[in-house]
């Protein structure tokens, strides 16, 4: 049986600044949606720019560039001619498989609950 925390200051901010940290990694709308585009294998970048709706060259360039520092994704260039750029999530980035399931689950759920009272 699981033991009650304690709920205290300490523990608060314990248990916030974790969180805090991984919203500031994950922030933003577009990043979820990159990492789960490549949970289905390498990407190009045009792939993944048509595969999530309504996103700018700029912004998934940049935001590739941002999950890349996080060490979530992995850019690789391929030495040929034209040169092929692939996109992959990291062992790192696929430790969040259990976190977008969470958050599928919920949101599932969410839109079921919402959509059934309108």
């Amino acid at each position: 049986m699981e033991t009650e925390h304690i709920r205290t200051f300490s523990t608060c901010t314990g248990r916030l600044r974790p969180v805090t940290d991984a919203l500031e990694v994950l922030n933003g709308k577009w990043k979820l949606p990159i990492l789960i585009s490549l949970s289905f294998g390498k990407k190009r970048f045009g792939e993944m720019a048509k595969e999530i709706p309504k996103i700018t060259d700029r912004m998934l360039s940049k935001e590739l560039r941002e999950l890349e520092m996080n060490q979530l994704i992995k850019r690789t260039v391929h030495d040929s001619v034209p040169v092929v750029v692939e996109y992959s999530r990291t062992e790192y980035g696929d430790s969040l498989d259990e976190v977008i399931q969470a958050l599928y689950k919920w949101g599932s759920e969410h839109r079921k609950r919402i959509i059934a009272k309108e």
